[in-house]
């Protein structure tokens, strides 16, 4: 059946792979987040009018977004090297079209859930 809650569909995955989702799903999030950032710098810069204060706020945005970034990429490999060593394929967990089925199931698994009526 199709309707199952959070915890019932958890119990049907391990412990490493929930471990390894979960940080599939942080880097993947750090990495937009970054790139978000990136771009409200930019858009921060440009409007900035020209003054100085608001330049240097901006500039310090891209900055310290683009150092994010470079981290997230980091990252990416640390832990796939850390992974493989460990045995772990973390990795093959950062696909896009698996994470938004994932997220896409979300909504329907709350509501056959967890509905009650106060009667």
């Amino acid at each position: 059946m199709g309707d199952s809650t959070i915890i019932e569909s958890a119990q049907n995955y391990e412990i490493v792979e929930i471990i390894n989702k979960g940080i599939a799903y942080a880097i993947l999030i750090a990495g937009l987040l970054s790139v978000i950032f990136i771009f409200v710098g930019g858009i921060s810069f440009i409007l900035s009018g020209g003054a100085e204060d608001k330049i240097k706020q901006a500039v310090s945005t891209i900055r310290y977004a683009i150092i994010g970034l470079v981290i997230t990429i980091l990252s990416v490999v640390i832990v796939g090297t850390v992974g493989k060593v460990m045995g772990l394929d973390i990795i093959k967990y950062i696909n896009l079209a698996e994470i938004y089925e994932t997220v896409s199931t979300l909504p329907s698994s709350f509501d056959g859930g967890g509905t009650r009526s106060l009667d």
